[in-house]
């Protein structure tokens, strides 16, 4: 059977391997008896899939067990990103499986369980999938398959939230879609062409192996559309992971714009243009320009753990203006509590509309803004064996100065984070969940000091 563990965002394995049919069934039976537990056998379950290999394979069969099971199952007609499920999980009051690895190596498949708040099912909830695991369960109701598509009431929820009209009329860029043969094709593009706003695309298939590359939007997996947009007069370019809760941008020069930026930009048109009201939740590992930023537009920054099962559980207690992470995700107040790179895409498209400015420009303000910049950079440390991570983790919590900067503030709310003297510099030292290994990030405002800093701790 193979150890079967959810991480930070579901249960992942490579196919043919761990991810087989045996354990495809062991979890869904799991998955059927928690819901069965917990909010009766009328609850009705609904399953998606992105486009990796076996997906559609596997999640039908997750769909056939629990029917058997005696529950009413919607199932995908089509390949779908796991926020249009998880937003569905929310407007039919449903639980939801998604059949899905996100930006992992193409040869891994995953499952991933959405309760009917629409957000990642929090640690208890996984804990309690995972001991239901070779448990047996089945009842004596009948019940039933159901293809469905589930475009139609994401697309009715969007509108509401996005102003088409305005990007329509007021963008001066032109849009690129590098649909990296992802979820998100058949839908970011689908919005963008119900609302009559051109666009040009790239790479616009369901292909399991990602053309060959990783289903990342990152500058080294968006090499083609950053030729396109150095090629093309006044471009933009948009790209979301395989799964299409993360997102990837590319400015009207070619360069990347980082998560962190995006989240500054839209907590700045979102507290300006739609008046909106509340704070902001990133992780430990967000920029300072965040707090920077908050700090100036009177808006309270909330800090979670990595990952964002701990800031859709931030999002649904306080309802922010905005939550995201430093790795792509994000989501707003009146959305859902997971992240969505469909969404983040629009709203950078609404953003430059309202201010009637390019993406280059938006980022000249934030700057101009926060009134300084940030680098930030991450590096993992390999070691031996798990044994090693916990006093390593001691001996950094233990150090009172690092690269001639004292350090005058530690956090310990994911691993341990130490904040320097400068006010512009931080570190922050946390396990990875699946092997033996440090993950090391860095921010400050010069090269000069991350260079020093990444000398120290080698």
């Amino acid at each position: 059977m193979g150890e079967i563990k959810f991480g930070t965002d579901g249960w992942r394995a490579v196919v043919g391997k761990e991810f087989n049919e045996e354990n495809v069934g062991l979890v869904s039976k799991a998955i059927g008896k928690y819901v069965f537990d917990n909010y009766g056998i009328y609850k009705t379950i609904i399953i998606g899939y992105d486009p990796r290999n076996m997906a559609d394979v596997f999640s039908k069969q997750c769909a056939e067990i629990l029917s058997d099971c005696g529950f009413k199952v919607l199932y995908s007609d089509k390949v779908v990103p796991t926020p249009v499920l998880a937003y569905n999980a929310k407007h039919l009051d449903a639980c939801a499986v998604m059949f899905t690895a996100s930006h992992n190596p193409p040869e891994y498949l995953g499952i991933k369980f959405i309760p009917d708040y629409a957000g990642p099912a929090t640690k208890e909830i996984t804990d309690e999938i995972v001991g239901n695991i070779g448990k047996d369960f089945s009842t004596e109701i009948k019940g039933k398959i159901i293809n469905t598509d589930f475009a139609n009431a994401y697309f009715e929820h969007i509108n509401k939230i996005i102003d088409f009209e305005r990007i329509r009329n007021n963008l001066k860029s032109h849009i690129l879609f590098d649909g990296l043969y992802s979820s998100s094709i058949g839908y970011f593009d689908r919005l963008l062409s119900i609302h009559g706003i051109e666009f040009d695309s790239i790479n616009m298939y369901h292909d399991p192996n990602f053309g060959g590359g990783m289903p990342e939007p990152k500058p080294q997996y968006m090499q083609e559309a950053i030729e396109y947009v150095k090629n093309h007069d006044n471009y933009i370019a948009f790209a979301n992971d395989g799964d299409a809760d993360r997102f990837g941008v590319i400015n009207e020069n070619g360069d990347y714009v980082t998560p962190n930026e995006i989240l500054a930009i839209l907590l700045m048109h979102l507290r300006k243009n739609k008046v909106l009201d509340g704070c902001i939740v990133k992780t430990v590992a967000g920029s300072l320009m965040l707090d920077i930023i908050s700090e100036k537009l009177g808006v309270k920054v909330l800090e979670t753990p990595v990952g964002f099962k701990h800031v859709g559980e931030a999002m649904r207690k306080f309802n922010p203006i905005i939550a995201g992470e430093e790795s792509g995700g994000l989501s707003i107040k009146g959305h859902i509590p997971e992240k969505d790179g469909i969404l983040a895409n629009l709203l950078i498209l609404e953003a430059m509309a309202y201010e009637n400015v390019s993406l280059v420009q938006l980022q000249q303000q934030l700057k101009n803004f926060a009134g300084c910049e940030f680098i930030n950079t991450r590096t993992d440390k390999k070691l031996e064996n798990f044994e090693e991570v916990k006093p390593t983790i001691e001996a950094y919590s233990a150090m009172n100065e690092i690269a001639d900067m004292k350090i005058v503030q530690k956090d310990y709310k994911d691993g341990v984070k130490l904040y320097l003297a400068d006010g512009r510099t931080w570190i922050l030292v946390r396990p990875s969940g699946t092997e033996p290994l440090l993950r090391i990030y860095i921010e400050s405002d010069s090269e000069e000091k991350i260079s020093k800093i990444k000398t120290c701790i080698a």
